[in-house]
């Protein structure tokens, strides 16, 4: 058996989480580890298999694997530079995942956003539309935070502080577009003026969270595709 070793693009406990049943799977492996506070994160494998096999694993748990010089650390932008190709927007695996992260985000917004209106419409109904929409876009990144930093937390058993440190660094700007859109749209069909107990409100809710989920979808797609940077 060789031993191969490879650089990859790990970050942390819940990434090797993901690749370690691919890889103890197999039983052409007799032996890996990873050491992940090393710069290029390398990944060591005792193994009958070429290279390539090894790669194709590492690449199943959707993560990068390339060979590189001895102390060489391998950032995102080498691992574009070294694919033959850009972005490739077709792959279902990848919009299947950055679909149910948008749809955990759009979860979290909606509960600060409909929370935060609910809140202003019954209590304080002379709120200027341009502050109530302020105020309600400010509510919805705050519970869609706390939600991806839960979900991280109790599911990938990240501390508080890692989880709310992802949640921000990888889900932030998807959050503010998610939030805009949704705004934007409910107030162009509504001008803003509808309560809750109005129909027409709910009925504008359905293209506002249509809105609201497509807009940044290809974003996550790109961020997971190229970097392998996700909440959950």
């Amino acid at each position: 058996m060789n031993t191969i070793q490879l650089n990859t693009n790990l970050h942390c406990g819940a990434c090797l989480g993901k690749l370690s049943p691919v890889l103890n799977a197999n039983q052409h492996i007799d032996h890996w580890e990873i050491d992940l506070n090393a710069p290029d994160k390398t990944l060591s494998v005792r193994t009958s298999l070429p290279i390539a096999d090894i790669q194709r694993l590492v690449a199943s748990a959707g993560f990068n694997a390339v060979p590189g010089n001895a102390g060489e650390a391998v950032t995102c932008d080498m691992y574009t530079a070294r694919q033959q190709s850009g972005i490739q927007w077709g792959d279902p695996a990848i919009w299947k995942r950055a679909a149910f992260n948008t749809l955990n985000c759009l979860i979290g917004c909606s509960i600060g956003d409909f929370g935060m209106i609910i809140f202003l419409q019954a209590y304080y109904p002379a709120t200027p539309m341009a502050l109530q929409m302020a105020l309600a876009v400010v509510a919805g990144l705050f519970t869609s935070i706390l939600l991806e930093s839960s979900i991280l937390r109790y599911r990938e058993r990240m501390s508080w502080g890692a989880a709310f440190r992802m949640a921000m660094g990888m889900s932030f700007l998807s959050m503010v577009a998610m939030e805009i859109a949704m705004n934007l749209t409910d107030f162009m069909i509504t001008g803003g003026k509808m309560q809750l107990s109005d129909p027409l409100y709910w009925v504008a809710f359905a293209p506002a969270a249509l809105a609201g989920f497509l807009i940044p979808l290809p974003y996550n797609y790109y961020k997971l595709k190229k970097f392998n940077k996700a909440c959950h």
